[in-house]
This record gives structure tokens, C-alpha cells and sequence, in this order.
């Protein structure tokens, strides 16, 4: 479980084959505090991996097919950023909402305006990802808790502020760029009901 308040942006050093998985993944934490353990959990531009292995600066992780497929981590190279966060321990504070790590899909931003003091940010999301959200409620991007400020008919906007636009990579998207978008898991669980629901046949004796 995360919060999606980034610690700050890694770096990758490489990705590549490794038996078993679809890759290795090997960033640069440094900007973590403490040493990452075996087997904890981090938030890589939004999907929670687990440490494989922790040497000097770096860390490495396996990604699954499904985890390549789902996001955008397989578009990766060495030298490119990603917004990093450990696991929440308890007791920590949560500054930002309940994000999992398990990201829906990839959305895709379909507009970038920058208003002065914030940076608008529009992405396009599928109905199944769209009908999780409601105005003024959570969103995560690329692992970073977000305010929903807009909803359109396929559409959903957030607005950045200096901070997270600076200490993020979302500052530096770019309108057919891809994002690692996490619903609402309430907004989940109630769409899962209600299909349920309009898909049950009540039978009568």
C-alpha cells in the first residue's frame, strides 16, 4: 500500500531479459531513504515491484508479462526517470489517499496546458477506467495522488501544481505520451457491484 506522495525520481540503469520473467529492472534508489530489503515493496512510476536484489545505489526488480502488458514500464531505457515511493509502515502519514500499486491501464494524455500556476493535464481512459471516477476525487498517475478537476465524456483532467511538477515526472508529459493510471478502488468495487447487479436475473418460484 502507498500514498502516492513521491519520495523523489530514480533513475534506470537498465532493462533487460532475465530467466523466468519478462525483464530486470535495475534503478537507481538512491533517493529512498534507508537500504531497500528483499522482497519489500516500492511504488515504480506507479506499479508496486518487489526487491529482488540491492546493490550500492541500485535496485533491482522482475517485471511479469502481465506488469509489461498492463503498463508502461516496458517502454523504459536506460536514463529514463520514474517516480519512486516505498510502502507505507504503520504509523506513517497519509498525505495523499490509498493507492495499491496495481495500475488499470495505460491512458493516454490528449492535452497539456500550462495555465501559469498550474499545468492542466488531460488524459484519455477507457469506460471501464472512467466510470471508477468522479469529480474531485482520487486518481493516480504514474504513482502520484491526484485530484480529479474534470470529467468528460471519455476524459479526465488533473491540474499540477509547481511542486509536483518539479519533483515528478508528470511535469514533463507531452500530449500521446502514456500514463499509468490507478482508479478510485472504491469507485472500482461500487462499478463491480452495480454490473452485478444489472446482470443478476431474479428467478421466481
Amino acid at each position: 500500500m502507498f500514498s502516492g506522495i513521491i519520495i523523489g525520481m530514480g533513475t534506470v540503469r537498465s532493462i533487460g531479459s532475465a530467466a523466468d520473467t519478462a525483464g530486470r529492472l535495475v534503478v537507481d534508489t538512491s533517493v529512498l531513504p534507508g537500504t531497500p530489503g528483499h522482497g519489500e515493496s516500492i511504488s515504480v512510476q506507479g506499479v508496486c515491484l518487489t526487491v529482488v536484489e540491492h546493490t550500492a545505489d541500485c535496485t533491482s526488480f522482475d517485471l511479469l508479462g502481465e506488469t509489461v502488458r498492463r503498463t508502461t514500464l516496458g517502454s523504459l531505457g536506460p536514463g529514463s526517470s520514474v517516480n519512486l515511493e516505498p510502502a507505507l509502515r504503520v504509523g506513517d502519514q497519509i498525505g495523499g489517499h490509498h493507492v495499491q500499486g496495481h495500475v488499470d491501464e495505460v491512458g493516454r494524455v490528449t492535452a497539456v496546458e500550462d495555465r501559469g500556476d498550474e499545468l492542466r493535464i488531460t488524459v484519455n481512459v477507457s469506460p471501464a477506467v472512467h466510470e471508477t471516477l468522479v469529480p474531485q476525487g482520487w486518481v493516480a498517475l504514474d504513482g502520484v495522488s491526484l485530484t480529479v478537476a474534470a470529467l468528460a465524456e471519455t476524459t479526465f483532467s488533473v491540474a499540477l501544481i509547481p511542486t509536483t511538477r518539479q519533483l515528478t515526472t508528470l511535469g514533463r508529459l507531452r500530449v500521446g505520451d502514456g500514463v499509468n493510471v490507478e482508479g478510485d478502488p472504491l469507485g472500482k468495487h461500487v462499478r463491480r457491484w452495480m454490473l452485478a447487479r444489472e446482470a443478476f436475473t431474479p428467478t421466481f418460484v
